[in-house]
């Protein structure tokens, strides 16, 4: 069985594929994610799970390396991550109450193959004040440090973290978890492609 490596730090990833069954190792790269210079959205997420994934596995040339990327976009623009608190009370300001796109790059690669796909999915955001943006960033989910001790109130700030009132393409409406479902669609469709999934049961 070829070793499995998860190329990111994500307590979110982390936990995605634990709860689809899979044993791994995590190794998370430190690549530039700068945009280049004319580069469609699409193009920025994808390369970079796949450039996650090309460093974590020219290091690991044996095993398979499942690495994503995700970035908000709103307005044809990418949503950074968060600098400081006041950047992120910014962001989410501007955000609120607004649709945005969610943008994911998935990539599994071997020695063997790299399969790479782009999640699109657009999200819109409750009207949310103040006092919410504070209590949202006290639980530290916004850095992925959240845990199970946050409050009920805390919880309810998906609308910041993947938004409540998500509309998927389909026009259904959506919450954080959908977006999840639809990554973890994508993610052990392209595993299965690689040969490390069978009937249910990681290899």
């Amino acid at each position: 069985m070829a070793h499995l490596i998860l190329a990111s730090g994500s307590p979110r990833r982390k936990e995605l594929l634990l709860q689809v069954g899979l044993d791994f190792s995590i190794h998370s790269p430190d690549i530039d994610e700068s945009v280049l210079e004319h580069e469609q959205i699409e193009q920025y997420v994808q390369r970079l799970a796949e450039s996650k994934a090309k460093v974590v596995l020219a290091l690991h040339p044996q095993s398979t390396v499942i690495a994503a990327d995700t970035s908000l976009v709103f307005a044809n623009q990418i949503i950074g991550k968060p600098t400081s608190k006041q950047h992120a009370f910014e962001i989410w300001t501007l955000l609120s109450g607004q649709k945005h796109e969610v943008l994911t790059g998935v990539c599994v690669a071997n020695a063997h193959q790299l399969l790479s796909v782009v999640v699109r999915t657009e999200v819109e955001f409750q009207q949310f004040s103040l006092n919410d943006m504070e209590e949202y960033w006290a639980t530290g989910e916004h850095l992925g440090k959240g845990n199970s001790a946050r409050t009920a109130k805390a919880a309810s700030m998906a609308a910041i973290k993947a938004g409540l009132n998500a509309q998927a393409g389909s026009g259904r409406s959506a919450t954080g978890k959908s977006i999840l479902a639809q990554f973890s669609a994508n993610l052990l469709a392209m595993i299965s492609m690689a040969g490390l999934w069978s009937n249910g049961n990681a290899l």
